[in-house]
């Protein structure tokens, strides 16, 4: 039990420093696109900047949200401070729509208002964002899927949207300078297209996290994992309920195991010990197990 309360909390502390990280290289990015693209004469290149830049509080909200997970049981909190990861990850997804939405307005203006075509130079800015965010993101994605971290996989969607976004822009600065005069708002078009993919994925965020605060069951194959195990322990006859919910990094099981109703008391605890102890061998995120046992109808 120690050992497996031990590896969530590293893995906690481990999605924090990776928080840390995209923070770092958001506040760079942010800066260094919201200036190309106010000298560059891009919208399309500000509007990605600003998306860095609620990146960046993005980052501190999940570093901030696995740093109070990773905070031991207490008096007030028996089953830990896991939910600061859910709920971290929910705050960052509503930040990602909101901020579609602003851009959005504000692209819809810029597609009626004059202005200058924009700076070749610009692209490069785009291609050096995509390269830096796609790379952030295949880190990250790939920690958050071992440790399954909601919150750290919401992060390294955020870069996925940051070099989408990118790509966009990339895109429409391209097209106004191929085509001209003519084409001179196409920067602002593709900071709509763009606006349109940071919805997508902010709603695409919002709903495991979502789904996790309201403590909805984990997919059925987990819990099917579970009722075998409890079946493989000698004495066990049935498993007649199995309930599991996650708490952070954890994974809490409730179960009725049925057995032997002629048994002793002492001989019925023994074998829930026993249940209770290869469910959580079977699986390490399995922090804790609370077994009923009930007389089985022969």
């Amino acid at each position: 039990m120690a050992r497996q309360a031990h590896a969530s909390k590293k893995n906690l502390q481990t999605g924090a420093r990776v928080a840390l990280l995209g923070f770092v290289a958001n506040v760079m990015l942010a800066f260094a696109k919201i200036l190309a693209g106010f000298f560059g004469h891009a919208y399309v290149l500000i509007a990605d900047g600003i998306e860095s830049t609620l990146d960046v509080g993005g980052s501190i909200v999940i570093w901030g949200g696995l740093t109070v997970a990773a905070r031991p049981p207490d008096k007030t909190h028996p089953y830990g401070h896991g939910k600061a990861e859910p709920i971290a990850a929910v705050v960052v997804a509503l930040g990602v729509l909101a901020g579609a939405l602003a851009i959005a307005i504000q692209s819809v203006r810029e597609i009626f208002l004059p202005h200058h075509a924009p700076a070749p130079w610009t692209l490069a800015v785009l291609i050096v964002a995509v390269i830096m965010k796609e790379t952030l993101y295949r880190y990250v994605i790939r920690f958050g899927r071992s440790a399954e971290s909601t919150a750290v996989k919401t992060d390294a969607w955020h870069h996925r949207i940051d070099a989408m976004t990118s790509a966009a822009a990339f895109i429409g600065i391209s097209l106004a300078l191929i085509g001209g005069k003519a084409w001179q708002s196409a920067d602002d078009w593709a900071a709509l297209i763009a606006c349109a993919l940071i919805g997508a994925n902010g709603y695409r965020l919002l709903r495991p996290a979502f789904f996790e605060i309201m403590d909805t069951a984990p997919r059925g194959k987990f819990v099917r994992s579970i009722r075998r195990t409890a079946r493989s322990v000698p004495g066990v006859i049935e498993v007649e309920k199995c309930r599991a919910r996650k708490m952070g990094l954890d994974f809490y099981v409730d179960l009725h195991v049925g057995v032997d109703g002629k048994i002793s008391v002492r001989e019925g605890h023994e074998i829930a010990h026993q249940v209770k102890s290869a469910i959580q061998q079977s699986d390490s995120r399995i922090a804790d197990v609370l077994v009923h046992i009930e007389p089985a109808e022969l």
